[in-house]
């Protein structure tokens, strides 16, 4: 259970997280480019998804502070698996670019699974590639994929902050994830598992069955990354939790026509009852997109191994 130092409804500020992330994530860019090596990430957009588009200009914008190359593909939404899985060939093949982000959602006629097992394992950087999943659920990862990563560091730095032993706090802890996709949910499991907490995953079927208190309320952290807008509310959290909220859905209030973002969690019904959360924006998402450039500039540092090899 959670000791008695308590620090109930502290924010944990993603923004100032990801500021001293990226002066690590510079150095290392800088080492690279010293070495002749500039680290390059090329990002595939297929359609026209709002929320994909709004990610690609956060990566550039990352890129370029970090001293990152980026190179912008985008492709019609009616284009053919056969162009996309063209273009992801040109990408593995390109020497200047080090990690390959494609953007999802894809269009529905395009296999998510064949673009993904396309991918060249060591510039598949979201770690989407069957080689790259296995590993990670081995505990062996060449990657960590960014949102999953940008959770514990977010997690890990607070208990440094707050004064906690990280491996004491994992070891006394259960961690519930709630969400199962592939990219957030399931590798969330994992890093879980590789902190030796105890674990337990559950996703919004349970809320629909009218059990998500019953797995949630006995967590010491809630991880919410189910995509659903609000799912969590008061009643699902336990006094004290540590609550990081990954959601990050665009709402439109009906009155006003107005849209913002929010997360899953219900945040200002469940601030009073945590000892720490993060908000939705500037929680998870910032160290998120300097997750995805620390694996690119990582895959860069590999492929100068590889060579030498």
């Amino acid at each position: 259970m959670i000791g008695s130092r308590t620090l109930t409804g502290q924010v944990i500020d993603g923004r100032k997280i990801a500021g001293d992330l990226k002066a690590e994530v510079v150095g290392e860019a800088r080492d690279l480019k010293a070495a002749g090596v500039t680290a390059g990430i090329a990002t595939v957009l297929i359609g026209g998804d709002a929320a994909s588009h709004a990610y690609e200009r956060r990566i550039a914008r990352t890129a370029a502070a970090l001293g990152v190359t980026w190179r912008q593909h985008r492709l019609a939404a009616g284009v053919s698996q056969a162009r996309v899985l063209a273009e992801i060939g040109r990408l593995n093949a390109d020497p200047a670019v080090s990690g390959i982000l494609v953007l999802r959602p894809v269009p529905a006629h395009i296999s998510e699974e064949d673009i993904f097992t396309a991918l060249d394992p060591v510039k598949d950087i979201e770690a989407v590639h069957p080689e790259n999943a296995g590993l990670l659920a081995l505990g062996r990862p060449r990657y960590v994929p960014s949102t999953p990563a940008a959770v514990f560091h977010v997690l890990d730095t607070w208990l440094a902050a707050a004064g906690e032993d990280p491996a004491e706090f994992y070891h006394r802890s259960l961690i519930a994830v709630v969400g199962r996709s592939n990219n957030v949910g399931k590798p969330a499991v994992s890093l879980a598992y590789d902190r030796q907490a105890a674990v337990e995953s559950v996703d919004e079927w349970a809320s629909r069955a009218g059990r998500l208190g019953f797995h949630t309320r006995r967590a010491d952290v809630l991880i919410a990354a189910a995509g659903v807008p609000g799912l969590i509310k008061a009643e699902h959290v336990r006094a004290g939790a540590v609550v990081l909220d990954v959601g990050i859905n665009q709402v439109t209030d009906p009155a006003t026509g107005a849209s913002r973002l929010v997360g899953d969690v219900d945040y200002d019904a469940v601030v009073p009852r945590v000892r720490a959360i993060t908000p939705v924006p500037g929680g998870i998402g910032p160290v998120t997109d300097v997750q995805l450039l620390r694996n690119t500039v990582a895959a860069a540092r590999g492929a100068i191994r590889a060579r030498a090899a």
